[in-house]
């Protein structure tokens, strides 16, 4: 009853953000805070102005990005929905691809689709999205992968379990997509960013963890006030001097504005479940404007 009214705010927050339409205000006020020194947050692709793109153009510290090459964006979307065994199907997932088609293209990019692909159609999926015609005169790429997933490896639609006799277990490693998209395999992204998003599990351990502020902590009572549900790994950041099978080399490194993404995840949880999203291998050497509408 005491979060009676933080409830009813969330829930609000949630219909918007699911269905505009189920929700009327004639002034809305801003359902997720700012954070300091940023701007409020968008369920809309906001147009950028001929202006801003005409300022940006020239500024040496961003990705180049001309009219041309807006007109050949092209972008990967894998999504695995229906499995062998059907316990693993993701329902609903069909939403997550209609949704992530949709703003793939109102960016701008042509998108080419796979779905319920086993681990060699991922694969050859890659081999051939990195021969795409398009690529020479894109100034970007994304990849996105939804399925289910383990640490290092994305699963194909007939996974069995780790256990699977002699047959190979239907696992995509991740590091597959880098080396198929890099300089050496695809040379037309050389220096264009290759923005690359994963939806799956990485492992089984929960998110989260339960810290008791008593002095006694091994005292836990289950109407003890003291014990807290918190993220089992936040606020890290790892600053690696190379990428995966690199000698060492000179520290290089650029942060990405997705902190605010993640900082909306800091207090979200589900029971006792929690999600932290994680920035990984970045390597971008500049700044990444989309410019939507141009």
């Amino acid at each position: 009853r005491k979060r009676e009214e933080e409830a009813t705010k969330r829930i609000i927050s949630h219909l918007q953000s699911r269905d505009p339409t189920l929700f009327s205000d004639p002034d809305p006020p801003c359902t997720q805070p700012a954070l300091p020194g940023s701007r409020k947050w968008s369920t809309t692709l906001v147009p950028t102005t001929e202006a801003f793109w005409s300022e940006k153009v020239k500024d040496k510290t961003i990705y180049p990005v001309t009219k041309k090459s807006i007109g050949n964006r092209v972008a990967l979307l894998i999504t695995n929905i229906k499995f062998a065994d059907e316990k693993l199907n993701r329902n609903g997932a069909e939403k997550d691809e209609e949704n992530m088609e949709k703003l793939l293209g109102a960016l701008g990019y042509e998108v080419v689709k796979h779905t319920n692909l086993t681990a060699k159609g991922i694969e050859d999926a890659l081999i051939a999205f990195s021969t795409h015609p398009k690529l020479k005169d894109t100034d970007s790429v994304f990849v996105v992968i939804m399925s289910h997933g383990k640490l290092g490896a994305i699963l194909g639609v007939n996974w069995k379990g780790d256990r699977c006799g002699d047959e190979a277990p239907d696992e995509f490693p991740i590091n597959n997509i880098y080396r198929h998209l890099a300089s050496e395999k695809c040379p037309a992204l050389l220096d264009k960013p290759k923005v690359i998003i994963i939806q799956a599990c990485r492992g089984v351990e929960l998110g989260s963890v339960l810290v008791n502020d008593r002095a006694d902590a091994d005292v836990v009572c289950d109407d003890d006030d003291s014990v807290r549900c918190v993220h089992r790994e936040k606020d890290f950041t790892a600053l690696l001097s190379s990428t995966p099978v690199q000698p060492q080399s000179v520290l290089n490194f650029i942060f990405v504005s997705s902190t605010q993404v993640m900082h909306r995840f800091e207090d979200f949880s589900v029971r006792n479940r929690r999600q932290m999203p994680t920035k990984d291998r970045c390597t971008l050497i500049k700044r990444f404007y989309l410019f939507p509408g141009l």
